[in-house]
């Protein structure tokens, strides 16, 4: 492959917010214009993109007229449709009024989980008429600064009894959507609740209709923490919850940087790519990243173009991965097949758990033994590095 263009067929997304991200950050003022949802429509469909995703404020101001709301979406709709896009996922903004100051759906004041679950039917709605099919819940404001407030117990009830609510909803409009939960491990409350995909999985078997719950990862979330994220993202596909997945970039120990996919941690994304391509992952892949905060308008479009290309670059670098005889001999050499062993050791039996018991093992050759990991790595960072 040589033609790194994208196409709709590759499923990459943008949120409304991400290119359309002005530059402002807490120490300064916005260093780019306002782009309206129909230009940003026109120009993600001309870079190959397949579809947008947006909270409900970032289409339709909070306060808007039902006239303004009805304009705004129309609009919207029309440039979807004459660029060829699609919504395939929604999500509310939660986060931004000071109403949600000290939560949403986990806040002490029942007014406010009241409006929470007001201003999330309603953009379930929005969701809907935009042919939305996942419902994206990032809990951005849903922690503590002071636990002292003794609230953590009841928070998870009222989190869970918000989900529950919001899933009948759902189902009562014959919406259909699938929620994903998107982790954080911190920022911007002092402790935000479920920060890691673990956290999220457990939680999601307590809800009435697990089934229609899955997880949203974050690749800039995992690594602001030290986390892998590769390894959060074969958790989740292992447990079948990969409902929807969010790509950026990310300094580890940092704000939260929303960086151009493949910006920093090149080896984790490859590796995330790969686990995705290999697994089989259909749905889409949204870019939540935005242009650096020096950028003009033609840098905010060479970023989107280059999120996406860098997703395809690394997507051949998984396939001669996948073709390279040396890596696939080194492996090999790794992983030890022993065929009567793996059979003792899968599916419990009292005889092969007293065959196993009685089986004489050579202790010091399995410490001596060298799995030959350096080598490998190093053949993957010359594949990398084009040298391969």
């Amino acid at each position: 492959m040589t033609d790194y263009t994208p196409t709709p067929a590759d499923k990459f997304t943008f949120g409304l917010w991400t290119v359309g991200n002005v530059g402002r950050d807490p120490f300064g003022e916005p260093t780019r214009q306002p782009m309206s949802a129909p230009y940003i429509a026109q120009k993600l469909a001309a870079l190959g993109a397949y579809g947008i995703n947006l909270h409900d404020n970032d289409l339709v101001p909070i306060g808007a007229s039902a006239a303004e709301r009805d304009r705004l979406v129309s609009d919207f709709r029309a440039a979807l449709s004459g660029h060829g896009l699609v919504v395939p996922m929604a999500t509310t903004n939660l986060f931004s009024d000071p109403a949600f100051k000290d939560g949403a759906f986990t806040s002490a004041d029942a007014r406010v989980r009241a409006y929470a679950l007001q201003k999330t039917m309603l953009s379930m709605d929005l969701g809907h008429e935009l042919g939305a099919t996942t419902y994206v819940f990032w809990g951005g404001r849903e922690g503590t600064e002071v636990d002292a407030s003794g609230k953590l117990l009841d928070a998870l009830a009222w989190f869970r009894d918000s989900l529950n609510f919001l899933a009948e909803y759902s189902q009562s409009q014959g919406y259909g959507y699938r929620f994903a939960l998107e982790p954080k491990p911190n920022e911007p409350r002092g402790d935000i609740f479920f920060p890691t995909a673990g956290s999220m999985l457990g939680f999601i078997p307590t809800l009435d209709q697990p089934d229609l719950f899955g997880v949203n990862p974050e690749f800039a979330h995992d690594t602001m923490a030290g986390l892998n994220f590769a390894h959060a993202v074969a958790q989740i596909i292992d447990a079948g919850k990969l409902f929807h997945i969010d790509l950026n970039d990310q300094k580890m120990g940092r704000f939260d940087q929303d960086l151009r996919f493949g910006a920093e941690n090149i080896k984790t994304a490859f590796m995330l790519v790969k686990l995705l391509e290999n697994s089989g992952y259909a749905g889409p892949k949204q870019f939540d990243a935005h242009a650096l905060r020096t950028e003009d308008e033609a840098g905010v479009w060479a970023f989107a173009r280059g999120c996406m290309r860098t997703y395809l670059i690394l997507k051949e670098k998984a396939r001669q991965f996948d073709e390279d005889s040396e890596i696939q001999a080194a492996l090999q050499a790794y992983r030890v097949q022993d065929s009567e062993l793996e059979t003792l050791s899968r599916g419990f039996t009292p005889e092969k758990a007293q065959a196993l018991k009685a089986r004489s093992v050579d202790r010091a050759m399995l410490g001596a033994r060298g799995p030959g990991l350096e080598q490998l790595d190093q053949l993957t960072i010359e594949l990398l590095l084009g040298v391969r």
